[in-house]
């Protein structure tokens, strides 16, 4: 499957490291440009949200459509759109905020990630506080 969009990541300061009821939680412009991308594709029921090793600093996120439900992905399901979270990235995103960001020159999903200890400079990738450590 390809990638739905480009996703940046941003360091948020001072919020805890506490898991909310869901391991991710979409602001409105995030819930509606996920109903809008799944719309156009009948054929997904979801947007499956992953982390792979990429990038200056370790770690970039990838968006993929989604058909089924693979065993071990958690469900995250808000205001009607379904999001499942690959197993790798269950608990790098546990307590984060997914957004969706449009100006004059770009759109793109943001995820605002109180795990991250640091970015790289184009904020493309990220690390965790068990990669910092290591």
């Amino acid at each position: 499957m390809s990638q739905v969009l480009t996703a940046s990541v941003r360091a948020v300061a001072g919020k805890t490291k506490i898991p909310r009821r869901a391991a991710l939680s979409l602001t409105q412009p995030a819930v509606s440009k996920v109903r809008d991308l799944l719309s156009q594709r009948p054929d997904s029921e979801a947007i499956r949200v992953g982390v792979r090793s990429r990038g200056c600093t370790g770690l970039t996120y990838t968006l993929d459509f989604a058909n089924e439900k693979k065993k071990f992905d958690e469900v995250v399901k808000q205001d009607g759109v379904t999001i499942y979270i690959e197993m790798k990235a269950q608990m790098t995103l546990l307590g984060t905020e997914m957004d969706f960001v449009e100006d004059k020159l770009s759109s793109e999903f943001v995820f605002n990630n109180p795990n991250v200890t640091g970015t790289c400079g184009c904020g493309q990738s990220f690390m965790i506080e068990s990669q910092a450590s290591s």
